[in-house]
């Protein structure tokens, strides 16, 4: 896919109108060249040695569900070098250093070991990506890990050809998704909820609020209430800021953005 084929790519995912339809379409672009395998990260709150709260970041992975429990939830993936190199650099590279600088003895201990984890899995060759974030707190990064039997060689000549495209449609993947409603089982609101958080975030007060949504100011108490417990806040303000971050109030609902982009 080259040229023509890839802005018709890019033009598909800037329209897409939720993230799986975004990820599928960046992943199917991805496997075509050889990397079926795809691990994408992003979260809004980042400290100085963490990325947050798990439950406040977005993973997607293409591998299978005991490879996603082991590299997220399990934390592999912060022991890995390329981790370390996102974490420090914004742009695309392939993991030629990494096999280089494993070779030299030149990578920690830690690191050494989660190399050699890696490639008990056939995870040796591949790409990432870093992206530039306009927030301190905020970081995302994409691994693309080669097919079983591609070796480093042959990702350094694709990567050679396609570089510009890769890194075109894995920002576009990025970009598009940020934008996008950031839904979880754990970080869920009702419609109600949401409601609730826009209106306070407009200002008004729970009696505006109770007038608005045809509904006692107890009610709405408990619908903020809940909205605090699912984004895991202890104040309103902070469930109306972390609503707003993670893309979940002031949305079009999804029949409106599909009938816009008609």
């Amino acid at each position: 896919m080259t040229g023509t084929p890839v802005l018709a790519l890019l033009g598909r995912i800037a329209e897409s109108d939720n993230i799986d339809a975004v990820w599928d379409l960046a992943t199917g672009y991805f496997a075509g060249l050889g990397f079926a395998r795809a691990n994408y990260g992003f979260t809004r709150f980042k400290h100085v040695k963490t990325i947050g709260d798990p439950d406040d970041a977005l993973f997607l992975t293409t591998c299978d569900a005991d490879y996603a429990q082991r590299y997220f939830r399990g934390g592999f993936y912060a022991r890995t070098p390329v981790f370390r190199w996102a974490e420090r650099n914004s742009g695309i590279c392939t993991w030629k250093w990494v096999t280089e600088a494993f070779a030299a003895g030149r990578l920690s201990a830690e690191e050494a070991e989660a190399v050699r984890q890696n490639r008990e899995i056939d995870v040796s060759a591949g790409i990432s990506v870093s992206f530039p974030e306009a927030s301190a707190r905020a970081k995302g990064a994409l691994g693309l890990i080669a097919d079983p039997g591609m070796d480093t060689e042959a990702v350094e000549r694709i990567f050679a050809a396609r570089r510009a495209e890769v890194f075109a449609v894995a920002h576009m993947m990025h970009l598009k998704i940020i934008h996008l409603p950031q839904l979880t089982r754990s970080r869920a609101l009702s419609p109600r909820q949401c409601e609730a958080l826009e209106w306070v975030a407009d200002g008004k007060t729970t009696q505006d609020v109770a007038l608005l949504m045809g509904v006692s100011p107890a009610m709405v108490e408990k619908h903020l209430r809940l909205a605090r417990e699912a984004l895991a806040v202890e104040t309103t303000a902070q469930a109306v800021a972390k609503g707003a971050l993670l893309n979940m109030i002031f949305q079009r609902p999804a029949e409106q953005v599909a009938k816009a982009a008609r």
